[in-house]
Formats: C-alpha cells, sequence, structure tokens
C-alpha cells in the first residue's frame, strides 16, 4: 500500500528540519504518529518549535490539529505511540471532553523523542472556567490549589486550550483575552512572586507587554506552578529581541515552510527552577481559524 502524499510530504518536511538543526530523525518513532493521524493531516495546522536552553537539546517538537470528533488519546493507544496507565493522566482528556466544548485537538511529538503531548482547544466562544476544569477528578489537585489566585486576576473563565503532557505527568493552562493588568510589568510580578516563580528579566517583561496569551504548567505531585510563560505573535522570526542561539537563529532561516502567510509564535517562560528560556513556533501549515482560537485580529492584535 502506498503511503498518503501528506503523510509523506510532511515527513520529508520533519527529515529536513531535523537536519537543519543537527537533531537525529527517528523514522520508527515519527512515521507511526503521522500514520496513525494521516485523516486529519490534509486540513490540518501544523507546525514545528525549538527552544532555547539544555533541557531542549536533541530534539526539534512538531504539532498538527486534528478534529474533535477523533478521540486521539484513544488513537495514540491503539497505535502503541504511549502506553496504558492507571495515573489519573491516562483519563484526563476524557474527563474533559465529556464536560467542555471541543473546537479541536493538537498532537505533540518530538522528531526524537516520539509522541509527548495532546491539546484540547476551545471554542473561542465557549473559553472553559478553572473551577469547572478543577472539579474533574483526575486533574491535578494543583490546579484547585491556585484556581483564586488566577481569579483575582480576572482570568477564572478565560482557559482557551488544556495541554497534557503525557511523558512528563503535567499540565499546560492556557489563558486567553487577557486583562490589560496581567500584562504590565507590576501585574507579570505579582503574579509570579505569588506563585512562587522567580522574577522574569526585563527582557521577558518587556516581552510580556505584547502577549495574546499567558499560560501556566502543574503536575500532580505538588501544589506549585512549575513554569510561567508569555506567547506572542510575530510576522518575522527576527522581529522580537530574545536571546536566541546562533545554531538557532540560523535554522529559522531556512525552515521548510508550506504556509503562504508565514507567522511565528514565540514563547518566553521562567520556571520553577529559575531558568528563563524561549521557544519559537513557525507554521508549515497556517489556518487562518487559528486567529479565532487565540482571539487575535488579522494584524495580530488582541481582541476584545
Amino acid at each position: 500500500m502506498s503511503e498518503p502524499a501528506e503523510s509523506a510530504q510532511l515527513y520529508s518536511a520533519i527529515e529536513e528540519s531535523a537536519r537543519l538543526l543537527e537533531v537525529p530523525c527517528s523514522r520508527e518513532r515519527v512515521w507511526p504518529i503521522l500514520s496513525a493521524y494521516a485523516d486529519s493531516l490534509p486540513k490540518a495546522v501544523i507546525a514545528l518549535r525549538v527552544a532555547t536552553g539544555a533541557r531542549y537539546r536533541g530534539d526539534l517538537d512538531w504539532r498538527f490539529t486534528v478534529g474533535s470528533d477523533v478521540d486521539p488519546y484513544a488513537v495514540a493507544l491503539s497505535n502503541g505511540l504511549t502506553e496504558k496507565t492507571d495515573h489519573p493522566v491516562g483519563t484526563l482528556l476524557a474527563e474533559i471532553s465529556e464536560r467542555c466544548p471541543i473546537a479541536s485537538y493538537g498532537i505533540d511529538f518530538g522528531v526524537a523523542g516520539g509522541f509527548k503531548k495532546i491539546y484540547l482547544f476551545f471554542p473561542p466562544d465557549g473559553m472553559q472556567s478553572l473551577s469547572t476544569l478543577a472539579e474533574l477528578p483526575s486533574m491535578p489537585r494543583s490546579l484547585a490549589d491556585n484556581v483564586d489566585l488566577f481569579a483575582r486576576r480576572g482570568l477564572g473563565d478565560k482557559v482557551n486550550t488544556f495541554g497534557i503532557d503525557y511523558r512528563h505527568r503535567t499540565v499546560n493552562v492556557y489563558f486567553g483575552g487577557l486583562p490589560d493588568e496581567c500584562l504590565e510589568p507590576a501585574g507579570v510580578l505579582s503574579m509570579t512572586r505569588e506563585l512562587g516563580l522567580p522574577d522574569p528579566g526585563e527582557q521577558m517583561l518587556r516581552l510580556g507587554r505584547q502577549a495574546f496569551g499567558i499560560y501556566a504548567s502543574l503536575g500532580w505531585e505538588s501544589s506549585a506552578v512549575e513554569r510561567f510563560c508569555f506567547a506572542v505573535m510575530a510576522s518575522d522570526s527576527s522581529s522580537l529581541p530574545v536571546p536566541l542561539e546562533p545554531e538557532i537563529e540560523q535554522f529559522l532561516k531556512g525552515l521548510p515552510n508550506n504556509a503562504a502567510d508565514s507567522r511565528f509564535v514565540y514563547y518566553a517562560g521562567v520556571s520553577s527552577t529559575g531558568e528563563e528560556n524561549y521557544k519559537v513556533q513557525s507554521y508549515y501549515n497556517w489556518q487562518p481559524r487559528m486567529l479565532d482560537q487565540m482571539l487575535l485580529s488579522d494584524s495580530g492584535e488582541t481582541r476584545a
């Protein structure tokens, strides 16, 4: 049986991107993922992401969307992309999908490391509340422990995306439609200090003023928020003053790109370890519907 054209073309782009960054690309890890979700690829938003810092060296992440009519975790299990587990991480997606409307899902994987995460995208007009999510039996207790902190800053009902990391057994809570005070330096410092995280540097605080979203990473092992991050849209990979290693700057110039509309998303984050790091996401296949998901106008400005 011949390989689906979309899957074969995408694999070639993934292989090329890995070569540019000198990351080993394992067909044994990548192809089963593309094959498992092959029916979703023709209409998918497809992106790749590279990150600074020692923790992220040696791998390169790609991600793509799948429709809300697909059970992405069941597909991953049935195709051997991840192992079945008794940990609550294995039942969380089903609980959220049963309780909340889903616009689409996303699959995240490393070209060397394989399957990593599933994202749930809520409809732009159906952002979810932290209290609803915190009530779910499989949700990390750390979310409930921090609901009041986020709610006091106007974020209690502004969850537009939720990520489940099956490898590290953590979750990411993404907030959109942010109140202005959440992006001002004083507001950011107040929040990170109450979360027990190190103060972001001046460069990160300046970048935060342009953010269309923020997210927090939490786990099942403690109540602590492990990471706090800004997301910023840009049309040019060199238009924002973020510190990137020379090899990453060179990599971004040579990326395979199947999208007529070039866009980049920068992620700037601070972790409980005190490390600041930056991630750059480039779109191989961009779809205008993503602006609605990000609550952005076509100009890249945040919509009220």
